[in-house]
């Protein structure tokens, strides 16, 4: 049974695409027969408070699904104050260093990043002793930050510029989630071993609506997930045309209380916020709507959302609306329909051309038929395990 430890800044309970993306990682090296370990701060994303049943926890160590997953001290915060959000990170990495000292680490270690500096903190110390380091690249910092406008070119950009080629020089193995990730990598290390490893989703599969679609109704459009600044969620309830549609939100974060409060005051009608489900939840409810939405604020280089995927698994078609590779995702296995990044005239003109005959019960099975056979989790996790 070869052992391998898993490092990450999102896990289980929490919620998200990186949460999810390793947990299925994690549990699918266990049930194939790797013996996993994990290290992981104390839940607290998105909210950046620890969450209830860990409050009392300076750490906690326990076995899930076949994975022993060790919960480490982490000063939490969802500041938009750039130095307490470090501070944060830093205290992670503290963390981390102490469990480097304080335990056996195996000889294959995978690493998520971002953070750069909890990748760069395990990458630094761990990069001897003949170990096979294995970056998991999600998104390409600090390049999406600049394009999230999070931050400008300067010093602090000019140092993480140069812990993320630290990062990429000292692996062994870079998974990237989309081409455009392992076409930056390559250009900054020609010679780098890199995988093309997506975000495919593996959960138990709910069975799709029977019933017939009734069509003297609004269409249901629904977005669930992050409300941060990179989706632009609030700018979407401001600029969205609600005549036809309903619009139903799910989900937490930065711009929760923003949408609520405009909600509350706008006279703009047919949008509604639902709060936060659990995944499990969130699958079977989702089926109750037409339409799902996949925006960004900006065009991000190298993001490809993981909902893409999860929607396609789900049966429910794409409206997508953040440029890039997602968008020729969705072109070229026919998951939906596209609007140009920023642009809400073409966004609602999409909108306003779809009818509830479109979007039937054949689509949904036709979308579930193309992720069977293209975005196969299973599959992915053996090509990957043959070159580990």
């Amino acid at each position: 049974m070869k052992p391998v430890l898993i490092i990450t800044h999102y896990y289980p309970p929490e919620t998200g695409a990186a949460a999810n993306r390793i947990c299925h990682l994690a549990e699918g090296l266990a049930l194939n027969g790797f013996k996993v370990s994990l290290a992981t701060p104390l839940p607290n994303y998105p909210t950046g408070k620890i969450f209830k049943a860990y409050k009392t926890k300076n750490k906690k160590k326990q076995v899930e699904n076949g994975v022993e997953v060790n919960r480490l001290w982490i000063y939490p915060s969802n500041s938009k104050n750039k130095f307490v959000r470090l501070f944060s990170m830093l205290s992670y990495s503290i963390s981390l260093i102490w469990f480097f000292i304080s335990n056996k680490i195996p000889k294959t270690v995978i690493v998520q990043s971002p953070p750069l500096l909890v990748a760069f903190t395990s990458m630094f110390f761990l990069r001897r002793k003949k170990r096979e380091l294995i970056l998991n690249v999600s998104d390409l910092w600090p390049l999406a930050g600049l394009e999230l406008r999070a931050m400008k070119k300067g010093l602090s950009f000019d140092i993480l510029e140069k812990i993320e080629r630290f990062n990429y020089r000292k692996a062994d193995l870079i998974l990237g989630q989309s081409n455009e990730i392992i076409q930056h990598v390559k250009s900054i290390v020609p010679q780098q071993t890199c995988f093309l490893y997506r975000n495919f989703p593996d959960f138990i599969l709910p069975p799709l609506p029977e019933e017939p679609i009734k069509i003297n109704r609004k269409i249901k459009l629904v977005y669930a997930g992050l409300l941060g600044v990179a989706q632009g969620i609030l700018k979407l309830c401001e600029y969205i045309d609600t005549s036809n549609i309903e619009f139903h939100i799910y989900g937490s974060g930065q711009e929760k209380d923003s949408i609520t409060a405009y909600l509350k005051h706008t006279a703009k009608q047919n949008i509604y916020y639902h709060g936060q489900l659990s995944r499990n939840e969130l699958h079977h409810e989702l089926l109750k709507y037409d339409l799902t939405i996949v925006p960004l604020l900006n065009r991000i280089y190298g993001s490809v959302p993981s909902k893409i995927f999860e929607y396609a698994k789900l049966g429910l078609p794409i409206l997508y609306f953040g440029g890039g590779e997602g968008e020729e995702i969705i072109k070229r296995f026919e998951l939906g329909w596209v609007a140009e990044s920023g642009d809400y005239e073409a966004l609602n003109s999409k909108i306003n051309n779809l009818t509830l005959t479109i979007l039937d019960l054949e689509m949904k099975q036709k979308l579930r038929e193309t992720s069977n056979l293209h975005f196969d989790f299973s599959k992915q996790l053996k090509e990957l395990i043959d070159i580990v």
